[in-house]
């Protein structure tokens, strides 16, 4: 039985990946952000100025950039900068102000991305995210900055509108004594009721992580996540949002989008293949790819497909 005992919205920032992914990074270091400083790592720094460099966005809010070391593997051919977003994880002593949650908003995420750039010097860049972080990927996207060569959004929050609303369908799935534990909870505002988390986890057991997630924890390098943001920003579980997020919706301005996109997540991901593949139809150069008996760990279950999927993806739009 698969045992989840997660927070982090659309993430995966707790599962780890043993494989030779997880090498030391080539370098480290921090850079300067509104409200603080952020760690980052970068693997493949012999490419640098010769393809474009790979920039991951952690989920969440609240995650860290562990979940997505899988993404390693492509420093073989692109430098790959992965970073803990300010306040979580290794950036997380390094907040100006510990309890200032002014920075806790999509525009302040989305800076960092063109701060990490000009940081680092990276004239043409590839930004890919998972979950919240494919939030920050398509922000980033509509934005159409000077250098920027293709996207990846990796089972993202585009409409949390239609977010709540396919995960209230997955939920009418479950047994009936989950339903019932949910609804009643929901309603009273119970969240940490045992019986609210027993039936949360059952929900995890499917959406999350369909299949196996390997999580053997390969090392700990950094602090996890930032549970108050998560729930100040989204809400108490994955399935119900009552944060800052609870309105959010970037899909009308997806149309605008002039890279390449790679739309990609599980076959029972909680961000729903149904609403994946409508959010990519509003792309206009993108392609939707749906992994099999996934779901919303991606990553995890299905590492070397999704790793490949990518690889092709950008050899086809970058040549």
């Amino acid at each position: 039985m698969k045992i989840l005992r997660i927070f982090l919205l659309l993430s995966i920032s707790l599962f780890t990946i043993p494989a030779f992914s997880h090498q030391d990074p080539d370098q480290s270091g921090y850079i300067q952000v509104d409200g603080g400083k952020l760690w980052y790592r970068m693997n493949g720094m012999e490419h640098l100025g010769k393809t474009p460099a790979i920039i991951v966005m952690h989920g969440g809010p609240g995650g860290t950039h562990r979940g997505l070391m899988p993404y390693v593997e492509l420093s073989d051919t692109y430098p790959v900068i992965l970073y803990d977003q300010l306040g979580n994880g290794m950036s997380a002593k390094f907040v100006d102000d510990i309890d200032d949650q002014s920075t806790w908003t999509v525009e302040h995420f989305v800076k960092e991305i063109s701060q990490i750039r000009e940081a680092l010097g990276l004239e043409e860049v590839i930004i890919a995210g998972h979950s919240w972080g494919g939030t920050l990927s398509a922000e980033y996207a509509v934005k159409n900055e000077k250098g920027l060569r293709a996207a990846i959004f990796g089972s993202p929050l585009i409409s949390t509108p239609q977010w709540v609303a396919d995960n209230r369908e997955w939920i009418t799935m479950l047994p009936q004594r989950y339903q019932d534990a949910i609804n009643k909870h929901e309603a009273a505002g119970t969240f940490s009721d045992p019986e609210y988390r027993e039936a949360e986890n059952a929900f995890y057991d499917e959406h999350m992580c369909h299949g196996d997630c390997v999580d053997l924890g390969f090392r700990d390098n950094g602090l996890r996540g930032n549970r108050t943001m998560y729930q100040t920003m989204w809400g108490p579980s994955e399935f119900t949002a009552n944060g800052t997020l609870q309105d959010y919706d970037i899909s009308p301005e997806l149309h605008t989008v002039e890279v390449p996109v790679l739309m990609i997540c599980g076959e029972f991901d909680e961000a729903a293949p149904k609403s994946c593949k409508k959010f990519a139809d509003m792309v206009p150069d993108a392609v939707n790819v749906v992994v099999p008996n996934a779901g919303h760990a991606i990553l995890s279950e299905g590492k070397e497909l999704v790793i490949g999927t990518i690889r092709e993806f950008l050899a086809e739009k970058l040549k």
